[in-house]
């Protein structure tokens, strides 16, 4: 199959460092091209890929100073709507922006929406688009937009043999992602402070969130039971998740997926996690991990977490969060979308 991937520009793919949207369509498109796929990537110039790639920016827009990211995305588009015959399919993982010029396009395509959707400013633009299909990254991710044409949900995946599993608790607690408001690294703190336990935070900081970081975080770092460490790569993501005793994913927000989750359980690392979002459907309760609503509850789990085997925390994601099966997952919609357009495209 022919396969366009069409990636943000504001990170490489894969990113240096954070990156979710990113990593996940590295993840896809290198499992595309190993499954024998005729894959082009869409996605700055510093990406790196077995794809066949199409710039339309020299870098990643985060590492560049970029003054105006919307430009590179319409010259991108312009790009993708040029070559949109030389493919099967297209599929978009850049929100909406495509959707206007790509409705009058006649190769197939789908958009993965990778963010949180229950933001009334984007409700018009949708419902004047609701026909176009969807892809959804957890069943919770739809619920703000329930009236669009979703066409599945396909979990996150990571290649099986990425991280390493580790039979063994660590002595730490794991944080890792953003600072930011709906994170809460603020509640990680706290529970390690209530646990006495040693918290590890591995966190970027988005110009976004710095007066955030500077005010409410910042001072909580003196605490003698945090170690702050920064923004971390990939191969140093192998070690800090494999070897805590348990990533704490205290978020307040809707959660779309949180492929963090699944990078601890990869490790074998078991995830305290509050029920927001998409968490119930990536966490079962008292076998991978603890769902909780509360400071309390979270410190409760903590004592109760050595009684979880980090080998069925493994074999979990083994089973159910591989790039194999998100890739068999895609692949099973691109299908089914050439289905329904072959008597359209026949008929033109």
């Amino acid at each position: 199959m022919r396969i366009a991937q069409v990636a943000p520009l504001y990170e490489s793919v894969p990113p240096k460092f954070y990156g979710g949207t990113e990593r996940v369509v590295s993840y896809l498109t290198e499992e595309l091209v190993k499954q024998g796929h005729e894959v082009t990537l869409f996605a700055s110039g510093d990406s790196v890929t077995k794809a066949h790639l199409i710039s339309p920016c020299p870098k990643a827009l985060r590492l560049n100073d970029c003054m105006d990211s919307l430009v590179h995305h319409i010259l991108m588009l312009e790009q993708v709507f040029q070559h949109a015959h030389e493919f099967d399919i297209i599929h978009f993982h850049i929100d909406y922006i495509h959707l206007p010029l790509f409705r009058r396009c006649l190769t197939p395509f789908l958009s993965t929406l990778h963010g949180r959707l229950d933001i009334k400013d984007i409700f018009p633009l949708y419902r004047e688009f609701k026909e176009m299909p969807f892809v959804s990254i957890s069943n919770a991710q739809r619920k703000p937009l329930s009236f669009i044409n979703w066409v599945g949900t396909v979990y996150h995946g990571l290649p099986k043999d990425l991280y390493k599993f580790r039979a063994r608790h660590g002595k730490y607690l794991a944080f890792l992602g953003r600072i930011s408001p709906e994170k809460r690294a603020d509640r990680a703190i706290k529970i390690a402070e209530m646990a006495g336990m040693l918290l590890k935070i591995a966190a970027k900081v988005d110009k976004v969130d710095k007066e955030y970081f500077e005010i409410v975080i910042k001072p909580m770092l003196k605490s003698p039971y945090v170690e702050f460490l920064g923004e971390i790569g990939e191969k140093e993501k192998n070690e800090f998740l494999g070897n805590a005793y348990a990533l704490l994913f205290p978020i307040d927000w809707p959660e779309p997926f949180g492929l963090v989750m699944i990078e601890a359980m990869a490790c074998g690392t078991p995830v305290i996690a509050w029920r927001c979002g998409s968490v119930p459907e990536v966490i079962e309760d008292g076998v991978n991990g603890f769902i909780v609503e509360s400071l309390e509850e979270a410190v409760k789990a903590i004592e109760k977490v050595k009684r979880l085997s980090r080998r069925r925390c493994r074999k979990i994601f083994e089973e159910r969060f591989t790039s194999s099966r998100m890739a068999r997952d895609y692949l099973y919609l691109y299908e089914k979308l050439l289905r329904e357009k072959e008597p359209l495209l026949k008929a033109v």
